[in-house]
């Protein structure tokens, strides 16, 4: 089932499958900001990663002796969200633990996932309980896909130092990195781009990306308080889009221990304990 919310400048779509932001469009304009998961690029458009971001070293997490398979970026995406509440302007959706996440992960656990319409802004908010006897250890983060032609468009992000950029292989961090040398805080983006994968920007390095078009205009601007960050457009398809990704996670190292709690990023609840961030994407 789908859910709208619009004011005098946006009207949104959020599907209850995976608690996704299917559609922002310019009211006025007409205009579709977000990637329309066309399959023959990317079939998805703005997943919510939950509970791990990007991927399990051999897709294996161990925790309290079992092994756990799950697939990359978690099972949240594919799931059917309740809606929780709802206003004119913000609407939260609810994932609960079963015996079907527990296939995949130890925990018991409350998702909560919410869209705040404000003028030319979408929040965008996450809200994670525990709702176990014991802490809970999870990653949580974002992927939204813009409409992007690439050709003559720039990322312009909050710095115009050096970026040091983390390199994949087979899904996990190596230890190569790249080093992007920014031009009044843009860089270029061009079809090579995303040849080694995703851009992996650790380390509170940058915690505003936008996309500027080919006559220097600002059309999507994310900002976010997360230490690290994902960028990313398919490898080798010169896609028409790209993903600026705010994360609390990544994907394990090559030679990880596969240990659940000792997960770099990783993040920790108590017993009853509450985690809550959010980010804004402005159009």
């Amino acid at each position: 089932m789908k859910h709208v919310l619009e004011n005098d400048f946006l009207r949104a779509e959020i599907h209850e499958r995976g608690a996704e932001l299917k559609s922002v469009r310019d009211k006025a304009s007409g205009r579709e900001y977000l990637w329309q998961a066309d399959p023959a690029y990317w079939n998805r458009t703005s997943p919510v990663l939950f509970p791990v971001v990007g991927q399990y070293r051999d897709k294996i997490s161990v925790y309290d002796g079992k092994s756990y398979t799950m697939g990359q970026h978690g099972f949240a995406r594919d799931m059917d969200f309740t809606l929780d509440s709802r206003t004119d302007s913000e609407i939260w959706f609810r994932l609960d633990s079963s015996p079907e996440s527990h296939e995949k992960y130890p925990f018991d656990f409350s998702l909560y996932c919410g869209y705040c319409l404000q003028e030319r802004s979408i929040q965008v908010l996450w809200k994670v309980v525990n709702t176990d006897d014991r802490t809970m250890y999870f990653s949580i983060g974002a992927h939204p896909a813009f409409n992007c032609a690439m050709e003559g468009w720039k990322l312009r992000f909050d710095t115009d130092q050096p970026l040091t950029v983390g390199i994949l292989s087979g899904g996990v961090l190596t230890d190569r990195e790249k080093t992007l040398v920014l031009d009044n805080g843009e860089y270029p983006i061009t079809a090579d781009l995303f040849d080694d994968d995703a851009l992996i920007i650790e380390h509170d390095q940058i915690h505003n990306v936008s996309l500027i078009d080919p006559e220097g205009n600002k059309v999507v601007e994310v900002d976010f308080q997360a230490e690290l960050a994902g960028i990313w457009s398919p490898v080798g398809k010169a896609a028409p889009f790209v993903c600026i990704e705010p994360w609390y996670g990544r994907a394990d190292r090559a030679g990880f221990n596969y240990k659940l709690e000792e997960r770099e990023y990783g993040n920790k609840l108590a017993p009853g304990g509450v985690f809550e961030a959010s980010y804004l994407i402005t159009f």
